[in-house]
């Protein structure tokens, strides 16, 4: 598991119990995207060349430095939404749910929810693959400012809605026994 002393506002006694991030499957939409993405101008070439025309003649050295521009800018949107894949995580311990998510490049927020914070867990998966891969959604309502956390796209739902809902439960019980 995940060491939780780098991060922010560390409790006594807190332990990492999940680390989630986005399935696998997201990889391969990204992987797709970048296929589609490059495959256009190399279908734009092969239509101008079965037309009769010379792709040297009409671009030539320009043509070139195109190519290099728009593959450098799907590069860049490719490394954008890894970016996001990879450092839009969840993190669930027997105190709170940490919530990092990445926008963009140069932009992240990180948001806490203490578990006695928490009213209802919803998990949700939806679609053919979603549930022949068993991925989905999971939705942590709570009567905070921000009402809903949403878990997007994790392994197996159904199994970190039950985690989440006995860590509940479990902080439920220490707090009561804590009040008495």
């Amino acid at each position: 598991m995940i060491s939780l002393r780098r991060l922010p506002n560390h409790e006594r006694d807190e332990s990492s119990v999940l680390f989630l991030r986005r399935h696998w499957i997201e990889v391969v939409k990204i992987i797709l995207i970048m296929i589609v993405l490059l495959a256009i101008p190399v279908v734009f070439y092969v239509f101008l060349s079965d037309n009769g025309a010379d792709w040297t003649a009409y671009w030539g050295q320009f043509g070139v430095l195109l190519f290099s521009v728009y593959s450098a800018f799907c590069i860049a949107i490719l490394m954008t939404m890894f970016t996001d894949y990879y450092l839009d995580t969840w993190i669930v311990t027997t105190n709170r749910i940490i919530n990092i998510e990445q926008r963009g490049l140069f932009s992240r927020v990180v948001s806490e929810l203490h578990l006695n914070q928490i009213q209802d867990v919803t998990a949700e998966t939806q679609g053919f693959l979603p549930t022949i891969l068993s991925y989905g959604n999971v939705y942590i309502q709570t009567a905070g400012a921000k009402e809903r956390f949403i878990f997007k796209m994790v392994n197996d739902p159904e199994i970190v809605k039950r985690k989440v809902t006995e860590l509940v439960e479990q902080d439920k019980r220490r707090h009561g026994d804590a009040s008495r």
